[in-house]
């Protein structure tokens, strides 16, 4: 009985250790996502550039090595969100791909709603585009995330060349490609209105179509 009671005590004790163990991580998670809440918030009342870490320390109310704990940097929240933007970038394509529809209307209905979604949060996304904080080549962690993106790009236009909507003069890779870079571009001159006021949504209408028109069977 003895060794039978100090058994259920080890076991208790190793449970106990376990749910405090996964407070602990659950604690850390929500402060996590509060700081990156919290800068994002500050980001769009005031602009990226004159946010200070200070800024989100003092609303969330918490000191400066508790924020370098989680993150190194205001670029590093950033890197977050941009990660968040390549999540929403895979979700929309996966959705696409369970679509019964063509490849024109899927690539329209992707690229025009990612671009009415950007443009809803300009002063953000025009942070993310400065900060460079979507830029794989920059940033070796997001790497992954652009790479199922354009994993699941690829698989649209194969699928429309299979339907025979899609020209096979041409890789598909190349063809994603373009696609990401004039998607890219699109979002990079308005977010930094080098091309003078515009609507994102009307400039990535017309960008989807120049494609169509070059990758027609």
């Amino acid at each position: 009985m003895p060794g039978a009671l100090a058994t259920r005590s080890g076991v208790a004790e190793t449970a106990g250790e376990q749910i405090e163990v996964g407070l602990r991580e659950r604690k850390k998670a929500r402060l996590r996502q509060q700081i990156v809440d919290t800068s994002i918030k500050l980001f769009r009342k005031h602009g990226y550039e004159n946010t200070r870490i200070d800024d989100i320390v003092h609303m969330l109310e918490i000191s400066q090595p508790t924020f370098f704990r989680y993150f190194p940097s205001k670029d590093a929240v950033l890197r977050e969100v941009g990660e968040r933007g390549f999540a929403c970038i895979c979700e929309r394509l996966r959705s696409e791909l369970s679509s019964k529809a063509g490849t024109g209307e899927r690539l329209r209905r992707l690229y025009v709603t990612l671009a009415r979604e950007v443009e809803s949060d300009r002063q953000l996304w025009q942070a993310v585009v400065l900060s460079g904080a979507m830029d794989a080549v920059r940033s070796a962690e997001l790497r992954g995330h652009e790479e199922a993106a354009a994993s699941l790009l690829r698989e649209i236009l194969t699928q429309g060349q299979k339907r025979g909507e899609v020209t096979r003069a041409f890789p598909v890779v190349h063809l994603a490609e373009f696609m990401e870079g004039l998607y890219n571009t699109v979002v990079r001159q308005w977010a930094v209105d080098l091309t003078g006021p515009h609507k994102l949504t009307a400039r990535m209408r017309s960008a989807v179509e120049f494609f169509l028109r070059g990758i027609r069977a």
